[in-house]
């Protein structure tokens, strides 16, 4: 008995590239599909860590997001007509939240965007990512590795320099994150340890 070869039909680009447009039109994309230089980017399954790290972070701003801020998690920003990445996490303008069949924020809505590097993304979660969010204003950034042997994670922080439109790094934090901007914010970053 021979195997069935498997056919699937993926979309032709346009010779210029998708847009956003294209990519909440097109049928059947896979979840977390996203939109970079006009390319669809596809997410590979991803490590325990990743899921962890997230999950850390996440319900850390939560506890301490102000009522004027609302905190969420792998939603598409639309950065302009060919890029529309979807951070792991985000915090933006509580405004910017017109209902819950909303499928996407603009960029000027959004207050932090923070990737976990995974290691098929390393590439676009410490350069092309950083680099967009930085042109399209976005003031906040944080980048999460996983470091160490208890690997934990490393969370870089970065403010954009709105002169150079790029992220100057504000701080590395290992054990705790602590900061004072984009508001008070107190994570252990060691409860990893305990999920």
């Amino acid at each position: 008995m021979t195997a069935e070869p498997l056919h699937t039909s993926w979309p032709v680009p346009p010779p210029d590239g998708y847009t956003v447009d294209d990519l909440f039109n097109l049928p059947d994309l896979p979840p977390h599909t996203e939109l970079i230089d006009g390319s669809l980017v596809f997410v590979s399954p991803q490590r325990d860590f990743h899921t962890l790290a997230m999950y850390l972070l996440e319900a850390g701003l939560r506890r301490t997001v102000p009522d004027e801020f609302r905190v969420r998690r792998e939603m598409t920003v639309v950065l302009g007509p060919r890029n529309a990445p979807e951070p792991d996490l985000l915090v933006l303008r509580a405004e910017a939240v017109r209902g819950r069949k909303q499928t996407r924020y603009e960029a000027a809505d959004v207050v932090l965007a923070l990737e976990v590097v995974s290691p098929d993304s390393e590439d676009r979660d410490r350069d092309t990512k950083p680099r967009k969010y930085a042109a399209a204003g976005i003031p906040h950034f944080w980048l999460v590795e996983m470091a160490g042997e208890r690997e934990h994670p490393v969370v870089h922080t970065y403010e954009l320099d709105p002169v150079t439109k790029s992220y100057a790094i504000t701080g590395i934090h290992h054990e705790r994150l602590k900061l004072t901007v984009p508001f008070t914010i107190d994570i252990d970053l060691t409860q990893v340890d305990h999920m």
